[in-house]
């Protein structure tokens, strides 16, 4: 089992290196830079090598770098279409500098203009990213807990954005455990939990998922209430993510978790209780 957390990048992006290894992480997800507005300073030559070097002797992998909230490639709005192309392909290139093995993003909303065009506006920018460079980082898709003019609230909704990429084989699925159970997915019990990886396996390919956001839901099943909880003070609870971690076909992805922060050690002791819940 790979396990790690989402690190602040705080004092320089190597920073976060030595932060996830004082949290036990196996592996690590970081904003490249601050996720909420939409210029970014160059990674320099020497950080990027710095990163590189620690990362290499931590043994940290893999490492997934999260596009920020900003960014909408579902948008029906041309001005804010084009910024959010260009800020995604930024991303990639730092995503590729870093040497990160995932780019994860969320689908963006449709304002309202229907999720047909929303798929086939975020399946577009995709085709439009991968001519304009060749990343060597794969693109995950994160399910979203669904609601209101928010694409990807259903895997259906995912596996239809990549079909209308030209370029589904290089794209993968990052799978949220709050997100899912906000959605309706009632992933805390054994069968809920069944029929979601089937519905994934015959839609995608379990193939497709290579990370698993871990987050336990303060909101209700089916209440598409995207608001992440510590692993098990939440509606998943202790019960709910020994079935997940349990289940023999989720060996393989990297597990981050992405729990509110109560203080510094907070991390360090989510991870240390989902080992125990893991219990190998």
């Amino acid at each position: 089992m790979k396990l790690g957390a989402h690190i602040s990048i705080a004092g320089g992006v190597f920073e976060a290196v030595d932060r996830a290894r004082r949290c036990s992480c196996d592996c690590m997800q970081i904003f490249s830079r601050s996720p909420r507005g939409w210029q970014a300073p160059e990674l320099s030559k020497n950080d990027v090598k710095e990163f590189k070097r620690r990362r290499k002797e931590a043994g940290i992998t893999p490492l997934v770098i999260h596009s920020p909230y900003l960014i909408n490639l579902a948008s029906p709005d041309k001005e804010l279409y084009e910024k959010s192309l260009k800020s995604c392909i930024e991303e990639l290139k730092r995503a590729d500098l870093l040497g990160a093995e995932y780019f994860v993003t969320h689908l963006g909303s449709h304002k309202g203009a229907g999720v047909g065009a929303g798929v086939s506006r975020f399946g577009a920018a995709l085709d439009k990213i991968y001519k304009e460079l060749n990343p060597g980082v794969m693109i995950l898709l994160e399910n979203t807990a669904g609601g209101g003019n928010n694409l990807g609230g259903t895997f259906r909704e995912i596996n239809e954005v990549m079909k209308a990429s030209r370029h589904k084989k290089r794209l993968g699925l990052c799978f949220d455990t709050c997100h899912a159970y906000a959605a309706g997915y009632d992933i805390g019990h054994k069968n809920g939990l069944e029929d979601t990886l089937f519905e994934i396996d015959s839609l995608m390919g379990l193939d497709k998922l290579r990370v698993i956001h871990l987050n336990d839901s303060k909101g209700d099943l089916g209440s598409h209430l995207d608001r992440h909880e510590h692993i098990g003070e939440g509606k998943i609870g202790i019960s709910g993510f020994k079935v997940i971690l349990g289940h023999p076909r989720l060996e393989k992805p990297a597990y981050i978790i992405e729990t509110p922060k109560k203080g510094p050690d907070s991390d360090l002791l989510s991870i240390k209780k989902i080992r125990k819940i893991y219990g190998r």
